[in-house]
């Protein structure tokens, strides 16, 4: 890992590196206060001393075999995503997926109609179990 993290620091940068460069000015710039990046495992080292060089506060937690998630941001979202985001993402209850959706910023009225659907969707799949 670190030799891909030196590698990167010369003149090409992988794509999944130039997203976390736009996250973190994003981040900066106000627009959002907790970002959530996904990434391949070999950018770990790359992506975590990014942060630390910018003092921004991070959580990385696995995301599969070969990838891990990455959040960063206000210290008041990461508290929250280190009590409920526990699990994989896809094994969180409709009620902590909507409160992951708000903190990452995106559209409320979608993350009202997704969990709208995950709810229903468990509550038959409670009926048929």
């Amino acid at each position: 890992m670190q030799q891909m993290a030196e590698m990167m620091i010369g003149q090409v940068l992988p794509p999944e590196a130039k997203v976390l460069m736009n996250h973190i000015y994003e981040y900066k710039k106000g627009v959002r206060s907790m970002i959530l990046f996904t990434c391949n495992r070999r950018l770990e080292t790359f992506a975590t001393q990014r942060l630390r060089r910018q003092s921004i506060d991070y959580v990385v937690q696995p995301a599969g075999k070969d990838s891990i998630n990455v959040y960063f941001g206000r210290r008041e979202c990461l508290d929250a995503i280190r009590l409920f985001v526990t699990r994989p993402l896809n094994e969180l209850t409709p009620e902590e997926d909507f409160i992951l959706g708000a903190l990452l910023g995106y559209d409320i009225c979608a993350q009202c109609e997704r969990y709208c659907e995950r709810k229903t969707a468990a509550s038959i799949s409670q009926l048929a179990g």
